[in-house]
């Protein structure tokens, strides 16, 4: 039997995804099913701009809302549950119907992943000590020296990405890049449409992310943040309080930047954010590519699954 179909719906952030997401399940039998490591914490709902609850009554999206801001939550087990919701969905009858901007989802989707050590408390406790009096540059610094493929990828200040490779480095006495390299063919059981949603003009998907964090700002992003804090014990360096928009607002409600500065810090961080989202699209291979900024976007997108054998 052939793989049954599955439908892959990227793109940068602000680039239309979940509208153009909306009007397929509107048109077509799928059920959506989110790929953002943003949407899977509860309480993060304006900053990660989550469907409201009028959408989700009408479009249920899986794999919104799946752990508190204060837990954890690794691309395996986004792996596990997509596979475990996507086949509930063929068995309806319905296509998956996936859609996002977190890449490195929807690569160990695809791909599988590498057998790497689980996370050692004592470990990362170790760097971040040294972290605390040498600086998160002299780590990557480290890390060049002991696995310069995998530091190559990574910037000097993204403490979290160092200190995770940095752990595996010490755990299994391998560099992780060699462990990845290693990583077993998988075999993905679905049949791929994979559509990508890119701007004709960056400038204009520029103006699209201001506006859009002006939006988010007005609808009460702040409130929101001061709510989750007050809920739950967290730290800055949470996986939850470092995604884009929320780390910039907690820097705003402890007084170490002011209410302008975090605008535009925010404003930038997601502007790198699609950039880094941008480069990982395109280069990727057998990509059916859509100019985001296109007058009837979604009529363009529908126009080309009509054509396909998925439904």
């Amino acid at each position: 039997m052939p793989h049954p179909p599955a439908i892959f719906l990227m793109g940068p952030t602000a680039s239309g995804k979940s509208s153009v997401a909306i009007d397929i399940a509107h048109h077509f039998p799928v059920e959506i099913v989110s790929v953002d490591s943003a949407q899977i914490y509860r309480y993060l709902d304006i900053g990660s701009a989550k469907p409201d609850q009028s959408t989700q009554t009408v479009f249920p999206h899986h794999l919104i809302d799946l752990i508190d801001p204060d837990e954890r939550y690794s691309a395996a087990q986004f792996r596990q549950d997509a596979l475990s919701k996507m086949i509930d969905i063929t068995a309806r009858g319905n296509v998956p119907l996936l859609v996002g901007g977190t890449m490195l989802y929807f690569k160990a989707l695809r791909e599988g992943l590498a057998n790497l050590p689980s996370a050692d408390e004592a470990t990362r406790s170790a760097l971040e000590r040294t972290a605390q009096e040498r600086g998160w540059p002299a780590m990557h610094a480290i890390l060049q020296q002991l696995d310069p493929a995998t530091a190559s990828h990574i910037q000097p200040h993204d403490s979290q990405r160092i200190q995770r490779a940095l752990e595996v480095c010490y755990l299994t006495g391998r560099p992780m890049s060699e462990l990845l390299a290693q990583r077993r063919a998988n075999d993905f059981p679905y049949r791929v449409f994979n559509l990508a949603l890119l701007p004709s003009d960056r400038g204009i998907l520029h103006q699209r992310i201001e506006r859009r964090f002006d939006t988010m700002l007005e609808m009460g992003l702040v409130d929101e943040v001061s709510c989750i804090r007050a809920r739950f014990q967290l730290a800055a360096d949470m996986p939850s309080m470092r995604c884009v928009g929320y780390r910039q607002v907690w820097m705003y409600l402890d007084n170490q930047i002011s209410l302008a500065k975090m605008r535009e810090m925010g404003v930038y961080a997601t502007r790198q954010l699609a950039k880094r989202q941008l480069t990982w699209l395109r280069s990727m291979h057998a990509l059916q590519i859509f100019d985001c900024l296109a007058n009837d976007l979604s009529g363009l997108v529908k126009s080309y699954l009509q054509q396909q054998d998925c439904f």
